[in-house]
């Protein structure tokens, strides 16, 4: 039976072409990943297959493959960007003999390194349980052995079945603990609305620039950084437009393939998303994957029981781009897209204006001159 390594930080990385498309981009997140969970990377392996072995996912002439790569950088760690099964990754670990990791796997490490204030490692902590749940398939030699010794002799409980008995007990407590946070949530929510103050997210795919964009209009002093997932923990600030407030929320960054169990371990923290009178949608204009990244980021708004909250995409890095800050309206004169860059501060203005005539439209009590300068340029030719 093969006994799990510890650790491993020299990575070789596995990418195959499963015919899911934007190999290449996924192949760049993938490095991106990697270093924010602090792996070096040795080499990569890529692939084509019509479909996962059902037994080591990449078949065994590419496991072979992924063994000498190992062998001749010294690697002692393999990452899959894929979803593992149980048996795949332990298939794996048995054949390469080191640790194998799969896409999951990395995010939700990633997430336990960012995760600064209480509610944030809580829900970390509940992903986590819930995806080891699976992994509990005598993977581990302890995992068979019975308990037994002097008056404890008898039928028993395999270590298995106490592992998972207590990581039940602990997945229960981390629930019950989270739906007190949910509950005081819906308090909060429910007197911004008494006040009939507009309620405003940030949402976008990780490291488009949402964190910056909240600092420059607060300055809240968020961490902010050019990594993926820097921001975990949902951090909320009063935003004056004109003479009239709204809450602006900086949320977590969404990714392609994100794990179900951390949607459902972040319900919490999504709530304010689902919750919102108004999405900042926050795109990185500069990313040849940028129509990717909001379909993707669209999928998981629609997961969470947001998909229908009225959204502004936010044209940000216009500074990368050389375009110029603007307003693009739809054939109703609804704001559709505001084009600015975090970072400089250019088009900022346009944005705030633009959440002044949301404002109005909601209802809070915006003066008539506010939403007068709030009326911005038609810029279809865009």
């Amino acid at each position: 039976m093969f006994e799990r390594p510890a650790s491993g930080e020299r990575a070789v990385l596995v990418q195959l072409d499963l015919g899911q498309g934007a190999i290449d981009e996924r192949l760049s997140e993938l490095h991106l990943l990697a270093s924010s969970a602090g792996a070096t990377v040795q080499a990569v392996v890529r692939g084509r297959r019509a479909a996962p072995d059902p037994a080591l996912f990449a078949g065994r002439g590419k496991v072979e493959e992924i063994a000498e790569a190992l062998r001749v950088h010294e690697g002692d760690l393999v990452i899959f960007n894929h979803a593992l099964s149980p048996g795949q990754q332990r298939n794996l670990e048995r054949t390469l003999q080191c640790r194998v990791v799969d896409r999951t796997a990395l995010i939700l490490d990633i997430f336990a390194l960012r995760a600064r204030s209480h509610e944030g490692k809580l829900q970390v902590e509940l992903a986590q349980l819930q995806h080891l749940s699976t992994r509990l398939v005598r993977g581990w030699t302890h995992l068979e052995r019975q308990k037994g010794g002097i008056g404890l002799r008898g039928p028993g409980e395999t270590q298995l079945e106490t592992d998972r008995r207590l990581l039940g007990i602990r997945v229960k407590a981390l629930k019950s603990r989270l739906a007190q946070v949910s509950r005081q949530r819906q308090t909060r929510r429910r007197q911004r609305e008494r006040r009939d103050v507009l309620s405003v997210s940030l949402v976008g795919y990780t490291n488009a620039g949402k964190s910056t964009l909240f600092n420059t209009m607060t300055k809240a002093g968020a961490y902010a950084a050019d990594q993926l997932f820097a921001t975990l923990d949902t951090t909320s600030r009063k935003l004056f437009v004109g003479t009239g407030n709204v809450v602006l929320s900086d949320t977590v960054g969404f990714i392609r393939d994100l794990p179900h169990a951390l949607v459902a371990a972040f319900e919490a923290t999504l709530e304010e998303t689902a919750g919102a009178d108004l999405l900042l949608h926050v795109v990185d204009s500069a990313s040849d994957d940028r129509d990717a990244q909001i379909e993707a980021v669209d999928q998981v708004l629609g997961e969470i029981g947001a998909g229908d909250v009225p959204q502004i995409l936010v044209w940000n890095k216009i500074d990368l781009t050389h375009a110029a800050p603007a307003v693009e309206r739809d054939d109703c004169g609804r704001i559709r897209r505001v084009f600015l860059s975090a970072r400089t501060g250019d088009g900022l203005d346009l944005l705030r204006a633009a959440l002044a005539e949301a404002a109005q439209s909601h209802g809070a009590e915006v003066p008539a001159q506010v939403a007068s300068s709030a009326t911005l340029p038609d810029t279809e030719s865009i």
